[in-house]
């Protein structure tokens, strides 16, 4: 199944999407809600990030090629930072080059949406507060984490999180076709079955560490093939099963 959340006529809502058609939900997806019999066409709606976390907690090189890539070593434990529910957008957003940076960087990731609020939750435990999938791009303005040696600034920019544009339910997460595409050209092309991490595995270990919330997002990583965007530039991430979350350099 896959779950929307769209404005129309400045009406913002959740809803059901079934091929070109989007049921609209009453109620909030992560607590009691109902099915209506109100329904739009896609072309009549503006989609919106399809969840409001409180938080996306990152991780960082959990595919081997990309630890690579970048010359690190492999981690023993998952690397994980926080970008701020401030760097959110949508598809068809924009993302805006910050002016104290010469590099801005795409990177496909696979987005986990939580369920319910989860704390200290072993492996077998995590799948039950899992909400779905999505596809997230955590833009990276690669000059300033250089500079800094840690990550927040580079991170965390307004525009800086594009998840969308849906949340894809009923899936396995771990064995799913993975791609990045500038411009229509294939640059990053991998499978969530490289990850060093699953996603069970990341989910409780976080959870370990903080609470997690209902909407939260989990971007689990990117493989190799990361590269610069510029002004301009047309960004997709494209996930199997999910879709292709298409956004704009600006």
């Amino acid at each position: 199944m896959k779950y929307v959340r769209f404005m129309k006529d400045t009406i913002i809502s959740y809803g059901i999407l079934e091929e070109e058609k989007i049921q609209v939900i009453k109620g909030d997806i992560f607590n009691e809600f109902e099915i209506t019999n109100e329904v739009y066409h896609l072309s009549e709606v503006k989609l919106l990030h399809p969840c409001t976390p409180s938080k996306i907690v990152c991780v960082g090189l959990n595919y081997r090629d990309h630890a690579e890539e970048m010359k690190d070593k492999l981690p023993t434990e998952p690397i994980i930072f926080i970008k701020p529910s401030t760097a959110v957008i949508g598809p068809l957003d924009n993302i805006i080059y910050p002016s104290m940076s010469r590099q801005v960087d795409y990177e496909a990731e696979l987005g986990v949406i939580i369920k319910n609020k989860a704390r200290n939750l072993e492996i077998e435990e995590v799948n039950k507060h899992i909400f779905g999938y999505t596809c997230f791009n955590d833009v990276t303005a690669r000059d300033l984490q250089k500079k800094d040696g840690q990550w927040t600034r580079a991170k965390s920019f307004d525009t800086f999180a594009p998840f969308g544009p849906f949340i894809t339910t009923d899936i396995n997460a771990n064995n799913l076709d993975i791609q990045l595409l500038l411009n229509g050209e294939i640059k990053q092309n991998s499978n969530t079955n490289c990850m060093i991490f699953s996603v069970e595995e990341l989910i409780s270990f976080i959870s370990k560490i903080m609470t997690l919330l209902p909407g939260d997002v989990i971007a689990t990583g990117t493989p190799s093939g990361v590269g610069q965007m510029k002004i301009g530039d047309k960004v997709e991430v494209k996930i199997e099963r999910i879709g292709t979350l298409i956004n704009y350099i600006m």
